[in-house]
């Protein structure tokens, strides 16, 4: 998940996600190959925010958005956003995206922007795991198996990355075992960010696709990374309760509560290192099991 250069990682992710405006409420992005074949469905969302929030009073920060992948993005290609203004309300604000490559549509999203209110307030605790400091981050733990990451992509895989991800119960996943669908994963930017809290909210959506399909692998003893196994987001829901930093610590709590018929779906939470819940997240996956000869 990142940009594969050594110097100015950051810059070039937060650059990715500011697009072009072409046309009245069209905007075009530039896409980034990370090594995984197909667009990254992080990158699609993060633009997809970011084209919604040019057509956004300023007064209004987006509070959900509801999402679906439709098609496989080219990464040698730019992707342009039409964004559909289909609601100006007085505390709400309402707009649908679509992406398009080719001529076609790859991913559309419904999002929905509110103006500051107070209001009642109370959260899910936040679980007691071990903070960030210390732990392995996840490019340390690839340099370990590099042997094992095929030769295509393991430049991409061991590169210097803008987000730095630590797990908290990590896994080979070139070597699973059988556990519960459970995981904890620290996060932040590697360096300041812009005080703009809208950069913070379309810089999670890029981060907040990462980790959740195959955390429905867990309990079948498999991981993305078996060549028998297919994994693609399908939809995802993203939803923003506080303000929060992309450039603090921030721990994403992530389950899966089934997997049935070729699909997976996991469930996310974010929380500050002070245990503040500033985001949820719902996503389901494909995760199909090719076995041999049937």
């Amino acid at each position: 998940m990142g940009v594969c250069t050594e110097d100015n990682v950051l810059e070039e992710l937060l650059q990715l996600l500011i697009l072009e405006k072409i046309e009245e409420n069209i905007f075009r992005g530039q896409s980034q190959d990370l090594g995984f074949g197909s667009v990254f469905g992080g990158q699609v969302l993060g633009q997809a925010l970011s084209a919604a929030y040019e057509t956004i009073p300023p007064d209004r920060k987006a509070h959900s958005l509801h999402a679906y992948f439709l098609r496989m993005g080219d990464v040698t290609k730019p992707i342009v956003y039409e964004v559909d203004a289909i609601r100006e309300g007085k505390s709400f604000t309402t707009r649908r995206v679509v992406a398009i490559q080719k001529g076609r549509a790859i991913f559309s999203m419904a999002a929905s922007f509110q103006i500051d209110e107070p209001g009642f307030d109370h959260q899910d605790k936040a679980p007691e795991v071990v903070g960030p400091e210390g732990i392995e981050s996840e490019l340390e733990l690839a340099l370990k198996l590099a042997d094992k990451i095929p030769d295509s992509i393991r430049d991409k895989i061991l590169c210097k990355k803008p987000i730095e991800l630590r797990p908290v119960n990590p896994i080979n996943p070139f070597a699973p075992e059988k556990r519960d669908p459970v995981k904890y994963i620290w996060f932040k930017a590697i360096d300041k960010m812009p005080d703009d809290p809208k950069v913070h909210q379309y810089m999670l959506a890029y981060a907040s696709d990462f980790g959740l399909v195959d955390t429905s692998l867990y309990p079948h003893g498999h991981s993305y990374w078996a060549p028998n196994i297919q994994v693609a987001s399908l939809d995802h829901a993203l939803w923003f309760h506080r303000d929060f930093r992309m450039d603090q610590w921030l721990l994403y709590v992530i389950k899966s509560s089934s997997a049935s018929r070729a699909k997976g779906l996991n469930h996310g939470q974010v929380f500050t290192q002070d245990g503040k819940l500033v985001a949820s997240v719902n996503q389901e996956g494909l995760i199909r099991h090719h076995v041999k000869g049937s």
